[in-house]
């Protein structure tokens, strides 16, 4: 929903200010359409019915992975693709993976996002909309952006969305924003956000040549400077970084490589989380053995350290594998 569009159509109505928030808070809270909210005067809901979308975004295709997961490939009302994936857990986690662009200009070697034509940034209420559409089914308590783009390179709308995602649920400490190392747009959200949003950092490698390989973006912007803003970012708000560490058989998956990670990273400051690579058709992923082994090799070096629970793999929802091919 593009609440300024609502603002200025009651605005024109002669509405006072308040109607524009009684709207939000039905669509934030799930409602279906204009029709459901029974508190705005019913001339209102007709005039916004027919004059703003309810939603930004219009649902292409859906798809339900046999674990739960839903995928849901949308359109941007000019016509750009975008994914977001909801990921039920049995803890009692909704998260929503969501998109910051339609496509991504980094091309990292292993994503699948890299491949697609890059369309453009998103807008606050597009990613919005993403979150709300798996609102409308249900509750939602969790969001990462780590869906289709580099949230850093839309820092403004990704932050603006962020702010908002408190009234559908999901609260900043529950929200986490994923980069790979953009490091303009980093600097800016240490600097500039207040709000207690979590930080991921997609690493995938422990030195800079194997990392400018698979990831081309580190060429401009290398570990040690990335990795000095992370830290930063620990300094002022106390919390830990996600790092993001995809294995990808017998290119960065060895327990040399795991014990080089451990001394690059400070175990005060970053928790690792290790992903299962999931076939988008440039690499093989690791073998458990080869998982279990990094895993304990890297934990001997005193790093906190997990594997992700893989979710939507059967749907391509997984992590790396959204591409919006149709």
């Amino acid at each position: 929903m593009d609440l300024q569009l609502v603002r200025e159509t009651a605005a024109a109505r002669g509405e006072p200010a308040y109607r524009a928030r009684q709207v939000w808070e039905w669509a934030a809270t799930g409602a279906p359409g204009y029709a459901a909210m029974t508190n705005v005067p019913a001339a209102l809901r007709s005039e916004l019915a027919e004059t703003v979308p309810f939603a930004t975004l219009t649902v292409e295709e859906e798809t339900r992975s046999r674990d739960g997961t839903v995928k849901t490939l949308f359109r941007t009302l000019d016509g750009h693709p975008v994914e977001a994936v909801l990921m039920r857990y049995r803890d009692g986690r909704h998260s929503v993976c969501l998109s910051s662009q339609s496509g991504c200009p980094l091309t990292c070697a292993f994503c699948a996002t890299g491949s697609m034509r890059f369309g453009r940034n998103l807008t606050p209420w597009e990613i919005l909309d993403q979150a709300l559409h798996f609102r409308r089914a249900g509750p939602v308590n969790h969001a990462v952006f780590m869906g289709m783009g580099e949230p850093m390179l839309n820092l403004d709308n990704v932050v603006a969305a962020a702010r908002r995602l408190p009234d559908a649920g999901i609260t900043h400490r529950r929200t986490t924003v994923s980069t790979v190392g953009w490091l303009p747009g980093l600097r800016r959200f240490v600097d500039e956000t207040e709000e207690p949003i979590r930080l991921a950092f997609s690493l995938h490698a422990p030195d800079d040549e194997l990392r400018s390989e698979l990831m081309p973006v580190n060429d401009r912007y290398p570990l040690a400077d990335v990795l000095a803003e992370c830290r930063r970012y620990v300094a002022l708000r106390g919390r830990k970084v996600f790092v993001e560490y995809v294995l990808l058989s017998r290119v960065n998956d060895t327990v040399q490589q795991a014990r080089a990670l451990g001394r690059l990273l400070d175990p005060k400051a970053f928790k690792v989380n290790l992903i299962p690579y999931n076939p988008t058709g440039a690499f093989d992923g690791s073998s458990r053995k080869a998982i279990d082994a990094f895993r304990d090799a890297l934990a001997g070096t005193g790093m906190p350290v997990t594997v992700r629970l893989t979710r939507g793999r059967d749907i391509q929802a997984a992590c790396g594998q959204l591409a919006a091919t149709r």
